[in-house]
């Protein structure tokens, strides 16, 4: 886990919890047992936390015609506890596929 959180690239953004990542990174002494738990309740029980699944939502302008909503792109703002129980559970799925050989080698982009 504390690998996981170290890997996260420190931005500004943060979800509507308003937790950046810089305070996640410096509280890890603190916070990776307990993080570590509940990724693993998360991953042992199937169920995903309802309030991680909240995101907040902003327009980006690509270009264009300001006016205009389709010159716009959504992003989705999620929280710093939402980024690293979901590059867990990618480390845990990805490493499940390769070590039992899951993917056929033709398997390509889809």
């Amino acid at each position: 886990m504390k690998a996981i959180i170290k890997s996260i690239q420190w931005n500004n953004s943060r979800g509507y919890d308003e937790i950046p990542l810089k305070i996640l990174k410096i509280s890890m002494p603190c916070i990776v047992s307990p993080l570590t738990s509940m990724c693993n309740k998360v991953l042992s029980s199937g169920i995903f936390p309802v309030h991680l699944k909240y995101s907040q939502i902003s327009p980006i302008f690509k270009n264009g015609d300001e006016t205009e909503m389709s010159d716009y792109r959504l992003i989705s703002l999620l929280t710093s506890f939402s980024k690293v129980f979901e590059k867990a559970i990618y480390n845990r799925l990805q490493f499940h596929i390769q070590n039992n050989n899951i993917l056929a080698k033709e398997q390509c982009c889809f």
